[in-house]
């Protein structure tokens, strides 16, 4: 593993990518994999039906995003439960504590300047997590120094941030207009408060093609000490303006992970929800457990069928992947 050079993979062609993979020399921390449904989206194949009420999301600007991202035109908010004001995230938490809901995501649509509005509610997700006792996993968009270090204060679990290595992407697809000076700040910002941190990062943002994702990568080893590194996938989404545009190739993906792994061999590595379905989807999974994934969010039953004929040992979970943080801790 050690003798492999992350950029030398990155220049692999697809043909010794694949020879790369059928190896074996990419591996997992474990011969344990963890399978992600969480609960906002329903999940039942044949090797697992996930619960209803475990995990839930919430958008704390309810369906408003101000960027309207070429990739998504907000439609992922859609899904979330809105909460657009203190005394709202506050009457839900009570709500969904009751109801047997045990985490959550707080996220939202973003401001002109990539931000996510947080700084409002930080007082009650210290609540959230002190009286409900709920794990609390934060979106944070581009995130000043001050309220990265005040969510650290209200005892959040985990801040989750999308990695861009490309200006280009950040203009083209976010219509976002900042410099990767401001998004290494951000970063920078959330190392300092000493907040777990788990970056995402979305391969094929340009129009489905690579670019930008080893800076990503990069951008991650220089200025941060990641909790877990999920790695996501552009998938075209009906009345976004990218709904006709391809996604990247599962090898594509596979190459993405598969230099995450190279550059983080200890931190817990995953494949997000965000990917394309069907048959994509059955590739890519199984080819990101041969590149050295930990966890899948929402598996395909090919993945799951594959990790038990090679070995592994699968554990079913209603969480957001980004508990895999903790779930690969090591044992006292």
């Amino acid at each position: 593993m050690q003798s492999i050079n992350a950029e030398t993979v990155w220049n692999l062609n697809h043909t010794a990518l694949h020879l790369l993979l059928v190896s074996g020399c990419l591996k997992p921390q474990s011969k344990t994999v963890r399978f992600y449904a969480p609960s906002f989206v329903y999940y039942k194949t044949k090797y697992f039906s996930s619960s209803t009420q475990e995990f839930a999301m919430v958008s704390v600007t309810g369906n408003a995003c101000t960027l309207n991202c070429k990739h998504c035109g907000g439609k992922p908010l859609q899904t979330m439960h809105p909460a657009t004001s203190p005394q709202e995230l506050y009457k839900l938490g009570l709500k969904l504590r009751l109801d047997g809901t045990k985490g959550m995501l707080i996220s939202g649509g973003c401001q002109p300047n990539g931000s996510v509005p947080l700084d409002n509610f930080i007082p009650v997700l210290a609540q959230l997590k002190t009286e409900l006792g709920f794990t609390l996993f934060v979106h944070t968009g581009i995130i000043r120094r001050d309220t990265a270090f005040l969510l650290k204060q209200a005892g959040i679990d985990a801040a989750l941030i999308d990695v861009i290595g490309s200006q280009n992407t950040f203009q083209k697809t976010f219509n976002l207009k900042i410099n990767l000076q401001e998004h290494i700040t951000s970063l920078k910002s959330l190392h300092d408060a000493q907040l777990k941190v788990i970056p995402h990062l979305i391969v094929g943002l340009n129009d489905g093609k690579l670019e930008g994702e080893y800076t990503a990568l990069r951008l991650i080893k220089e200025n941060l000490n990641p909790a877990a590194i999920v790695i996501l996938a552009f998938m075209p989404l009906h009345g976004t303006e990218m709904a006709q545009t391809p996604p990247p190739q599962p090898l594509d993906i596979a190459k993405t992970i598969a230099v995450a792994r190279t550059m983080f061999p200890q931190t817990p590595l995953a494949l997000g929800c965000m990917r394309p379905k069907g048959k994509h989807r059955a590739q890519t999974d199984i080819l990101a457990l041969k590149a050295g994934v930990d966890a899948v969010a929402f598996p395909s039953p090919e993945a799951i069928a594959y990790a038990q004929k090679s070995g592994y040992n699968p554990i079913l979970s209603s969480y957001c992947c980004a508990q895999l943080h903790q779930d690969f801790q090591p044992k006292p």
